[in-house]
C-alpha cells in the first residue's frame, strides 16, 4: 500500500497477562506484555507500558492510530458475572461484593482508561472484539495457512470456554462454542490449585510434574467431575468446585474425592500429586483430542491452528500432532490472553476492513521477537554506570567461540540479544544456555540459578536442520515457538538398569535417560524449540558454532528470569538477575562479562533483588 500506513492498536487487560500489540496495514510492528516493563509477572493492570512501546517502536503517537481495540467485551463478561450471581445466590455474595468495586472503578470505563493511556491524543472511537474471537484470529490469521481450522480453549472469557472455528483467506468464521462454567480451562486450573501451585501460574508446573505419577484418578475425574462426550465438550459436576461462587476454585467436596485437604503451597511434592497430575494431564489430552478430531470431521480442513492459554498444554499439543488428523498445526506463541491483543488488532485489519492476507510459508509472527532491542550505545551507558566489568567482542565469531567453549566447559550463560519475545517463552533472545550432555545441569540451573522446584524439566533449542537425529518431531514439522513435546529418538536413549526400573517418584530424577540427559524428562520426552536461520539469526548460528566444537546440534534453552519474576526485557534487568544467581557469564549483544571479574552484589543485595518477586 502507498502512503500513509493504517495502524491498528491492539490491548488486552484486567485479567491475566495484560499486553498490548500494533499492526500497519496487517503486518506485526510490536507487541509486549506489560509484566516485562512493570517487572510484576502476570501484570492484569491496563498496559500503559506496553502501548507506549509499540507507539515508540512505530515512530509514532497516539494520535497516528487509526483503530483502538479491545481484545474483549467488558459488557457481556459482566453479564455473565451477573447472571452467574443471580443462578448461586445467596452463595458468592461476598465475592461479588468484592469484585463489583473493580468494574465500577475501571472495567466498565475502558474508554477512560484507554484514553489516559493514549495521553487523551486518540479521538477515533473504540472497538471491541470478543474473547475467543481474538484468541481465532491470533491463531489464523499470522498462520502459514491459506485455510484451517481455528481451536480455542481456555478458562473464560464472556462466556465461551472453548470454540472451533474455520478460517480461509482473509475471514475466520465461529462455528460452535462451549459455555461457562463446563471449561477444560478451569478443570485444570482446579487441579492447580489443588496441588498446590498458583492459578494462572502454576498450569504448566502441573503438566511438568505429571510423568512422575500414575494415572490412577484418571477414572474417577471421568466418573464424578466430568461428562464428556465423543465431540471434546464437556459438562463438569459443580459440585466439586468453588469458583462460581467464590475466588476460591475447589470445594470441600472435591477435597473429600481426593483424600484432601489440598498441598500447601512450598510444602514436600507427594506421590499423591504427582498421581493427580498424571491423571488430569491425561484427561485434558483427551478433551483436546476429541475436540481437534470432532474439528476436523465437521470442516474437513487439513490444517489446524490452536490458541487460547490451554494451547499452551504442549504435551497435548504433541499429541494431537502425532495422534490427530492434521497435516500440519501451528500455534500462536502468545496463546494466552495476552495474545488476544495482537489477535483483535489482526481481526480489525482483515475480518472488520477486509484487507487481503499475505501468507508466509514459515509464518507472520516473525520469531515472535516482537519486544524491544537495545543499541551498543545504551549497553554500554549502562554497563559503566554500574561499574561492569567487560569486553566487547568486534567479531561475532569469536563472541560465539567464547560462548560455544564456556558451554562446553560446563558454564551458564545469560543471554540477550535482538528483541525480546512475545509470549511466555523464551526463544533465544533472552534466555539463560547450558550444556544438555551435562548430567548436572538440571539440578544445577533449578536450584541455584533459577531457584525452583528440582523436578521441573528444561527444554532444548536444536537447530532446526538436525531436529530428526534428536526427537520424533514428525517429517516436515517444526516447533519454533517450543509449544511441542516430542519423544526423544531410541537411539539417543541410555537403557536402565533393573534397579532403576523400580525407581518412582522424584527419585526418577536421578537417572540420565538418554546422551543428552538435561533436556530428557522422565518419559523420554523434550519441550522442543527448532531454532532456523531466517528467525534466529545469531542464536541459530551460536547452535551451529557448538555443534562444530561439540558434535551435539542443541542446548538447553530456559527463560532469563528466576523463580517468581518476568522473563528480563533490559540489559539492566539481565545483569541485576546475572549477579543475584550462580550464572557464569552474561552476554549482551556483543558484550561478555564474567561473573568472576565483578564487583561482588552483597548478600543484603542479594536479599532484596531475590525478595522483590513472589514465588508463583
Amino acid at each position: 500500500m502507498s502512503g500513509k500506513p493504517l495502524y491498528i492498536l491492539g490491548i488486552s487487560a484486567f485479567y491475566h497477562d495484560s499486553a498490548a500489540a500494533l499492526v500497519a496495514d496487517g503486518r506485526i510492528i510490536a507487541a509486549a506484555q506489560e509484566e516485562r516493563f512493570t517487572r510484576k509477572k502476570h501484570d492484569y493492570n491496563f498496559p500503559v507500558n506496553a502501548v507506549h512501546y509499540c507507539l515508540q517502536e512505530a515512530g509514532i503517537d497516539a494520535g497516528q492510530l487509526d483503530h483502538v481495540v479491545f481484545y474483549e467485551k467488558p459488557l457481556i463478561r459482566f453479564e455473565r458475572i451477573l447472571e452467574t450471581y443471580f443462578v448461586y445466590a445467596p452463595r458468592g455474595f461476598r465475592q461479588f461484593l468484592m469484585s463489583i468495586p473493580m468494574w465500577l472503578k475501571q472495567k466498565l470505563h475502558l474508554p477512560r482508561e484507554m484514553d489516559q493511556a493514549l495521553d487523551f491524543k486518540y479521538k477515533g472511537r473504540y472497538l471491541f472484539c470478543e474473547h475467543h474471537e481474538s484468541h481465532a484470529a491470533s491463531a489464523f490469521f499470522p498462520s502459514p495457512f491459506e485455510e484451517a481450522v481455528i481451536l480455542t480453549m481456555d478458562g473464560v472469557g464472556e462466556w465461551a470456554t472453548a470454540s472451533i472455528g474455520a478460517g480461509k483467506g482473509n475471514k475466520i468464521q465461529m462455528l460452535y462454542e462451549m459455555r461457562f462454567p463446563h471449561s477444560l480451562g478451569l478443570l485444570y486450573s482446579a487441579f492447580t490449585y489443588f496441588t498446590g501451585f498458583r492459578v494462572n501460574s502454576g498450569e504448566y508446573k502441573l503438566m511438568g510434574l505429571a510423568p512422575y505419577g500414575r494415572p490412577i484418578y484418571y477414572d474417577k475425574i471421568m466418573t464424578e467431575m466430568m461428562d464428556l462426550k465423543e465431540d471434546g465438550s464437556l459438562r463438569l459436576n459443580m459440585d466439586y468446585f468453588g469458583y462460581c461462587t467464590s475466588d476460591v476454585m475447589i470445594s470441600d467436596k472435591f477435597q473429600t474425592l481426593f483424600d484432601g485437604p489440598r498441598r500447601s503451597p512450598e510444602s514436600r511434592i507427594t506421590q499423591r500429586e504427582m498421581d493427580i497430575a498424571a491423571s488430569i494431564q491425561k484427561v485434558t489430552e483427551e478433551v483436546m483430542l476429541r475436540m481437534s478430531r470432532y474439528a476436523y470431521t465437521q470442516t474437513g480442513l487439513k490444517n489446524l491452528v490452536l490458541a487460547g492459554g490451554v494451547a499452551l498444554n504442549c504435551v497435548g499439543n504433541g499429541r494431537i500432532l502425532r495422534e490427530g488428523p492434521f497435516e500440519k498445526i501451528w500455534i500462536q506463541p502468545a496463546a494466552g490472553d495476552a495474545g488476544g491483543a495482537l489477535g483483535a488488532a489482526l481481526f480489525v485489519w482483515h475480518q472488520l476492513l477486509d484487507n487481503s492476507r499475505r501468507i508466509d510459508p514459515q509464518d507472520l509472527q516473525s520469531g515472535s521477537l516482537l519486544g524491544p532491542s537495545f543499541s551498543v550505545s545504551q549497553i554500554q551507558s549502562f554497563l559503566d554506570s554500574a561499574g561492569a566489568v567487560y569486553q566487547v567482542y568486534e567479531n561475532e565469531t569469536d563472541l560465539l567461540d567464547t560462548v560455544s567453549d564456556a558451554i562446553i566447559n560446563g558454564q551458564v550463560i545469560g543471554w540477550l540479544q535482538g528483541r525480546m519475545e512475545f509470549g511466555p517463552r523464551a526463544l533465544g533472545s533472552r534466555s539463560i544456555l547450558g550444556d544438555a550432555r551435562n548430567p548436572q545441569m538440571q539440578s544445577k540451573m533449578n536450584l541455584k540459578i533459577k531457584f525452583r522446584e528440582s523436578f521441573r524439566p528444561f527444554a532444548p533449542s536444536v537447530l532446526a536442520e538436525r531436529t530428526g537425529d534428536y526427537f520424533g518431531l514428525g517429517d516436515g514439522h517444526s516447533s519454533p515457538y517450543m509449544l511441542l513435546v516430542a519423544p526423544v529418538r531410541e537411539d539417543k536413549r541410555k537403557p536402565l538398569t533393573a534397579q532403576q526400573q523400580e525407581l518412582s517418584g522424584i527419585d526418577l530424577l536421578k537417572v540420565p535417560r538418554s546422551s543428552v540427559p538435561g533436556i530428557t524428562h522422565v518419559d523420554y520426552s523434550a519441550r522442543v524449540q527448532t531454532v532456523d536461520e531466517k528467525r534466529h539469526g545469531r542464536y541459530w548460528r551460536l547452535l551451529k558454532r557448538f555443534e562444530a566444537k561439540s558434535g551435539c546440534p542443541l542446548v538447553i534453552n530456559t527463560s532469563f528470569n528466576i523463580r517468581g519474576e518476568p522473563i528480563v526485557c533490559t540489559p539492566e534487568n539481565a545483569y541485576h538477575c546475572f549477579m543475584a544467581t550462580d550464572m557464569d557469564m552474561l552476554v549482551l549483544e556483543n558484550f561478555v562479562l564474567l561473573k568472576e571479574r565483578q564487583p561482588q552484589m552483597k548478600p543484603h543485595q542479594v536479599d532484596q533483588y531475590l525478595a522483590k518477586f513472589e514465588l508463583d
